[in-house]
């Protein structure tokens, strides 16, 4: 099957667009790379997405839930028409969507006990009629209705991508968000463990779009956060969010690292006089620091740290992550024969791919799940347009 995959994190900057060939071998889905696109969104449109995860109003969010799916659908285009094909020629597209809320730990009703809720948009309905291509989205609910927390759900892909018969791996994906992939040395799915760690990019971005009243979106290269000292204090104060020590099943997103801990990070900022570039290292220290922390949660000893995601082009992480980490080596996904761009969309890809053929891709020892399910929701290709039978099998 050709599949496109589409992501967009909670970073919010833009879309990301895979498409590539699966096939299954003796049971394991074999993933070749055709090609890569992404849609970077007009800095209003990621401010006005941010906005939407912390104050939407209804009207609002109906209407940026079909403007995405527009979006999200052109993105499709773009990279099928940069590999010179047709859409006739696509067999399913998975798209993961705009998280803008996402609330693992739940909230309890009367008589109903804990109720746990995600809410991505970018309508489904909008992308499989702009393309005519059978489309997969909504991934996480399902897993959450089966007592999980929607989250990691790439851990799965990071498996099938990386593990190794003799070598135990530590993947890290570094987006808004960091999360980790844990995969002991020859052994199946059952053995994988997987969570959030906290802080990615999401702070360092915050900070430094502040600091330039939205002239600059990000610290390129960590420039400014390499030539900055890291202020052990507020790290240590960091390393203290009661994040760090959450046992997993875990995950989270802007509603505890996003825009009220960015507003205490610059009162502290102005409290103990720190440059710009001070606060930006110790927040790079911070997002390595936590993402070491992890350890407490694998047992074994680390061969191989593996790191993908936006941060692995921030060169104060990587710095960072290779000083916590010795002397195990890290690792880039580009220098494992993966995309660091393309892998989360990669990801959603398989998990499209899968569910249509009847595969369970949650890991129920990662998300907290009591069982494995069917990950997605199904819209068909648009009507008029020569569709392929996509249905599961019996």
């Amino acid at each position: 099957m050709k599949v496109v995959g589409l992501m967009s994190g909670t970073s919010a900057d833009g879309i990301d667009a895979a498409l590539v060939n699966i096939v299954r071998r003796g049971g394991r889905p074999i993933i070749t790379p055709i090609a890569f696109a992404s849609m970077l969104y007009p800095r209003a449109l990621q401010q006005r997405v941010v906005d939407l995860s912390l104050h939407g109003h209804v009207a609002e969010i109906c209407h940026m839930n079909a403007y995405l799916g527009e979006l999200f659908a052109k993105a499709a285009l773009k990279v099928i028409r940069q590999a010179k094909h047709q859409p006739a020629d696509i067999h399913a597209i998975g798209s993961h969507g705009q998280t803008i809320h996402h609330l693992p730990q739940g909230r309890r009703e009367p008589g109903m006990g804990v109720i746990r809720s995600t809410f991505q948009i970018g309508e489904p309905a909008v992308i499989a009629e702009r393309t005519g291509i059978t489309t997969v989205a909504n991934f996480r609910p399902r897993d959450m209705a089966a007592g999980g927390e929607g989250a990691p759900l790439v851990p799965y892909a990071h498996a099938v991508a990386f593990s190794h018969a003799r070598r135990t791996r530590l993947v890290v994906n570094i987006g808004g968000i960091s999360n980790v992939t844990y995969l002991p040395a020859g052994v199946g799915m059952a053995d994988v463990r997987a969570f959030d760690t906290g802080p990615g990019n999401m702070v360092l971005d915050a900070i430094v779009q502040n600091a330039t009243q939205g002239a600059r979106a990000y610290d390129a290269g960590g420039r400014w956060a390499r030539r900055g000292t890291i202020h052990q204090p507020l790290l240590t104060e960091l390393m203290a969010h009661p994040f760090m020590t959450r046992r997993p099943p875990k995950s989270t997103g802007r509603e505890e690292f996003g825009a009220p801990l960015v507003r205490r990070l610059l009162a502290k900022q102005k409290r103990a006089r720190l440059s710009l570039e001070d606060l930006l290292a110790t927040c790079a220290a911070w997002t390595a620091e936590a993402i070491g922390s992890a350890r407490r949660w694998v047992p074994g000893k680390i061969d191989d740290v593996i790191v993908g995601g936006g941060g692995v082009s921030n060169r104060a992480i990587m710095a960072s992550l290779r000083t916590v980490f010795a002397p195990a080596p890290v690792l880039t996904f580009d220098e494992c024969g993966w995309s660091s761009k393309a892998f989360e969309a990669t990801a959603f890809a398989l998990l499209a791919h899968d569910v249509l053929h009847g595969q369970c891709t949650n890991v129920p020892q990662v998300t907290g799940a009591r069982h494995p399910v069917l990950l997605g929701s199904v819209v068909p290709g648009g009507a008029g347009r020569r569709t392929r039978d996509l249905s599961l099998p019996h």
